[in-house]
């Protein structure tokens, strides 16, 4: 496969401390690889440099000449006003198309990430909508290469299982930073792990996800070994130095030169080490024996005359692990806040065991007061916290969440998302809990601490109540799971696959019960055909010369593929997926071209 970037010997700081320092990245054709690290290791920072929007300190960026490289960042942003239609139109304004065929263009690519309104305006988007959107900017481009930033922000579990069925069918390469374990396993061959715990600050594994765990955990075994014997050296070396005065002219002077070097080395390995890290995460509970905690009978509640959830039935025990799965506005959240008690239902009673105590993990993390320092927001009132019976200096209970001491006096609002989440999750750790109500606690955190919030999760004696995306933490932890539809119902699954298979038929049946009804009543329909829109005219009128076109470019592709199977094979599979990107053009301007073809009657 043909270079498309690379990058060599990159260094990027912010302040005293290096980002990374020596980066080496390379991206070839049709490459897709999942990029991971710890927060604040430099992820965002290096998918910036590498999409050209930001200069590094050190080391040089090649891209291949003519490659066109995409860039999808974390925050969705638009041009106020601007339609979606009119979001990929102005992201093809540069290119050299006519403008029938940046209108067929636009119109392929909104239909194919799901919008049926291509008039909507973007600043009115849900922010899963706008995801959608950011994302189509991207794709009508059509790039060789599409570098992405956390990707399912925003969006639902459904939409995250679409975006894995897009990109595994997409004909472009791609590099995307994600946090979500089951989400990288389905969308990369590749791992590259960012992280000053590698010589050269990063590690890449051909293979899926659990490959690159396992091949990670023998490594950092192995450098700990290293580093302990290392250790060991630097003890005997030091000992050796220290003998009486009379015993140090014999010493030799390649020996002392020697005994820096380890203790160079040692250092080195030491700060390498503790990158290694992770989030001493434990929640607490109380030690309440009761055997019903909570019991919610036939509760409902509706929004806007819209009907959320209705004639639902909980029993919450010591041991329960509840998962809630459901679309975006399905009333996920809203459940949570009826059990606990900070909004009442419509209909049905929750009853709570006599002084119950309920922790709360809330979406956005909205309670947590960003303008006050680091240690206000850890130990608001002294610098002492009490955990477990026991008191704990701030600095040190800072130090368990992977805060440095010079943290300390920064305001919460500089810290990134991850870091926020650890401080909303060490407020919350010093109340002892009976129930521990969780709204997506896992956004921003870095894989090691969604480990490690899984471990404390499964450790927890009280019972747990689940809202989150990610599919790895909920299979695991969750012994039911219950699903909302958004209006009105609910029902109990085995496992998220299963409510997602659910789903995706519910969907399906609900498309098709207007085709049926359209069908029944076809012999009999009187209404004259919609008319197209002014811009879908213009669209029909050049779809077949695009056509026309677009297979002149197939049979282009075809003499290329003939020519080049007596050459190298490299050559052969270029010109192979070059033929097959031109065959998907036709396909999709014939599926437009007969979709016009039947709104024009």
């Amino acid at each position: 496969m043909s270079l498309m970037l690379s990058a060599q010997n990159l260094s990027k700081s912010y302040g005293p401390r290096p980002l990374f320092d020596g980066l080496c990245v390379e991206l070839r054709a049709g490459e897709r690889v999942g990029l991971i690290g710890p927060n604040g290791s430099g992820k965002s920072t290096l998918l910036k440099i590498l999409a050209g929007i930001e200069t590094p300190d050190g080391g040089v960026r090649t891209a291949r000449r003519g490659v066109r490289i995409g860039y999808l960042t974390q925050d969705d942003l638009f041009e106020p006003g601007l339609s979606a239609h009119g979001v990929l139109m102005a992201a093809l304004a540069d290119d050299h198309l006519e403008d029938h065929e940046r209108e067929t263009r636009t119109a392929i690519t909104l239909t194919q990430v799901g919008f049926e309104n291509p008039d909507v305006l973007a600043d009115k988007l849900s922010g899963g909508w706008k995801k959608r959107l950011s994302l189509a900017r991207e794709l009508v481009r059509e790039p060789d290469l599409l570098l992405m930033d956390e990707p399912t922000n925003h969006l639902d579990l459904p939409g995250v299982v679409w975006l894995e069925k897009l990109l595994r069918a997409a004909p472009f390469g791609y590099l995307v930073a994600t946090h979500d374990r089951a989400f990288l396993r389905a969308v990369s061959d590749e791992i590259l792990e960012v992280s000053r715990v590698y010589p050269g600050g990063s590690f890449r594994v051909a293979g899926a996800f659990d490959d690159f765990a396992q091949k990670r955990d023998g490594f950092l075994e192995a450098q700990t070994r290293m580093r302990d014997a290392v250790a060991n050296q630097v003890r005997r070396e030091t000992e050796w130095l220290g003998r009486k005065e009379s015993a140090q002219r014999k010493k030799s002077r390649s020996r002392i030169g020697e005994a820096a070097v380890r203790r160079d080395e040692l250092a080195e390995l030491d700060y390498r080490t503790a990158a290694s890290n992770t989030a001493g995460i434990d929640f607490a509970g109380t030690g309440r024996q009761s055997k019903k905690l909570l019991t919610a009978t036939g509760i409902g509640k509706a929004l806007g005359g819209r009907p959320l959830f209705s004639g639902l039935d909980l029993m919450i025990s010591p041991g329960t692990r509840l998962g809630l799965l459901g679309a975006n506005g399905s009333g996920k959240s809203t459940l949570l806040k009826v059990l606990a008690g900070e909004s009442q239902p419509d209909a049905g009673t929750v009853t709570r065991a006599d002084g119950l105590r309920v922790v709360t993990f809330e979406q956005g993390r909205a309670t947590l007061d960003l303008s006050v320092p680091l240690r206000v927001a850890l130990s608001p009132n002294s610098d002492q916290v009490t955990f477990n019976g026991r008191q704990l200096h701030v600095g040190g209970w800072a130090q368990r969440f992977l805060f440095r001491p010079d943290q300390l006096d920064i305001e919460v609002s500089a810290l990134s998302g991850g870091e926020r989440a650890r401080v909303r999750i060490a407020q919350l750790m010093l109340k002892p809990a009976d129930l521990l109500l969780l709204d997506e606690p896992t956004n921003d955190l870095d894989i090691p601490s969604l480990e490690a919030l899984e471990e404390s999760l499964e450790e927890f004696p009280g019972a747990v109540i689940l809202v989150t995306h990610d599919r790895d933490l909920m299979d695991r932890l969750c012994t039911e799971v219950i699903g909302l539809d958004g209006q009105g119902g609910s029902k109990s699954f085995g496992s998220v696959g299963q409510w997602l298979t659910a789903y995706e038929r519910a969907n399906e049946a609900a498309k098709s019960a207007p085709v049926a009804l359209a069908k029944k009543a076809g012999a009999s329909a009187t209404a004259k055909p919609k008319k197209l829109s002014f811009k879908e005219q213009q669209e029909w009128e050049g779809i077949e010369t695009a056509i026309g076109a677009a297979e002149d470019v197939v049979a282009t592709r075809e003499a290329e593929v003939t020519r080049a199977t007596s050459g190298n094979h490299i050559a052969l599979t270029a010109a192979c997926k070059a033929l097959e990107e031109a065959q998907t053009v036709v396909e999709k301007l014939f599926a437009r071209w007969q979709e016009l073809e039947a709104k024009r009657g």
